[in-house]
């Protein structure tokens, strides 16, 4: 690949900027806990996206370097292990999760009972305390419930239980770079994803399971090119996962074929298999699950949200703003199928607009896009990963009021800076264009 620098440019970005990313995530961890550290994390994650935005650059405007595809894998992984001995303080969702492991190993329904139930005390530990929305029962899905209960088995602790949260975001790591092994710009696309902060600090250091369902869509994305209806089994396990990725089946089940062709129905087969393996061990809990997401939905929103804060606010009803953005996803999602168009990008749009209009905007939200700008690399949505540690600031004035309240002034400073270059590309493109 011919590029403005010259192939060293490519191996010294590499180098000078996984010692300079390492060095800040080594800090991150001497630190321990984060949130009572907050601002200088904060500030430390900062200045890693600044070092991540500037290192793209370098890396796409240089010459293909030999090794440096190796090194930053390597350095990728040396990013992970240095965050991943801590116990995650940033978010308490791992506690739900080893709270919810714990309690279907002793007979127990994580979508019938809450933590708070007293019959439950014994089997409360010193972590306990911590575990968030305790007097709600689980909503998380089965497919999730399934990996609970089993790391509950063999790694019980904070820090164990992250494991199969690591090794889902290393199963990404590893797909997206088998996927690119060929490219010219390999190393850079490759970086996207592998040396993004939000995705390192959100899976090995928080351990969010959100890292469950992009390791099944992106294993659908790589399969379904040669087997669209294989590739609904790994979709289909994302979706009951985390629910997000439940808007790509209908494309997945057109692009195999359906309603036209054979393949297309067992494409159709495969996913009501999967689905009812994955759902068999809690079928009697389903009425349950769904009556836990209303009041939770109905309990928990607009948090750091973007257009559903104004549309909430403009309509002067939350339900409003919920709906129309049920409408547009889906929407979307059907456009999408019908026109049978391109997986990646089709994920892209979706879960973006997933994001722009969800009633909740958590920053470990927005890794859901990050894999998908390996393949249309976008500046707004990279620059919005990176500005979405801002909404941490929420935790200083929880930890010393016990409110949960985001800043408005740092929403703006959030999403005004990334609508305004998002815009901006889309009149520049615009303008690029030759006249019809």
């Amino acid at each position: 690949m011919s590029g403005r620098f010259s192939s060293r440019t490519q191996l010294g970005s590499v180098i000078c900027g996984g010692a300079v990313l390492e060095a800040l995530y080594a800090r991150m961890h001497h630190l321990n806990d984060l949130k009572l550290h907050v601002i200088e994390f904060i500030a430390l994650a900062l200045c890693a996206g600044v070092v991540y935005l500037v290192a793209l650059y370098l890396l796409e405007q240089s010459a293909r370097a030999r090794g440096a595809y190796l090194l930053l894998i390597a350095a990728a992984l040396v990013f992970r292990v240095t965050l991943f001995p801590l116990e995650p303080s940033l978010s308490d969702d791992l506690h739900h999760y080893r709270w919810d492991g714990r309690i279907q190993n002793h007979g127990w329904n994580p979508y019938a009972v809450t933590g708070l139930d007293p019959r439950l005390a014994p089997l409360r530990d010193a972590h306990w305390r911590w575990m968030p929305a305790a007097d709600m029962p689980s909503i998380y899905p089965p497919a999730a419930q399934l990996i609970f209960r089993l790391t509950d088995k063999v790694l019980p602790g904070p820090t164990g239980f992250k494991t199969p949260f690591l090794l889902a975001d290393l199963l990404i790591l590893l797909l997206l770079a088998w996927h690119f092994r060929r490219a010219e710009d390999r190393v850079f696309r490759l970086a996207v994803y592998a040396w993004n902060p939000l995705v390192i600090v959100e899976f090995a250091g928080s351990g969010h399971s959100d890292a469950l369902a992009l390791a099944g869509v992106v294993a659908a994305l790589l399969i379904i090119r040669r087997h669209p209806a294989l590739s609904t089994i790994p979709l289909t396990a994302a979706a009951l996962a985390k629910a997000f990725p439940v808007v790509l089946l209908p494309l997945w089940i057109r692009r195999a074929g359906w309603p036209k062709k054979r393949e297309g129905w067992v494409a159709v087969l495969l996913t009501g298999a999967t689905a009812g393996m994955l759902l068999a061990p809690y079928w009697r809990g389903l009425p349950m699950l769904h009556a836990n997401l209303i009041a939770y939905e109905a309990t928990f929103r607009n948090y750091h949200a973007s257009l559903y804060t104004v549309m909430a606010w403009a309509a002067g009803d939350p339900r409003v703003a919920g709906l129309a953005g049920v409408a547009v996803v889906w929407g979307l999602a059907l456009w999408l199928a019908a026109r049978r168009a391109e997986p990646e990008r089709a994920a892209f749009l979706l879960f973006g607009t997933i994001l722009l209009f969800a009633p909740n905007g958590y920053s470990w939200y927005f890794t859901w896009v990050v894999p998908f700008l390996c393949f249309y690399p976008n500046s707004a949505w990279l620059l919005l990963t990176v500005l979405q540690f801002l909404s941490y600031n929420v935790l200083v004035d929880y930890g010393i009021n016990g409110k949960w309240h985001f800043d408005p002034f740092l929403q703006w400073l959030v999403y005004a800076p990334f609508y305004a270059l998002l815009a901006g590309q889309f009149l520049y493109e615009r303008k690029r264009q030759p006249p019809a």
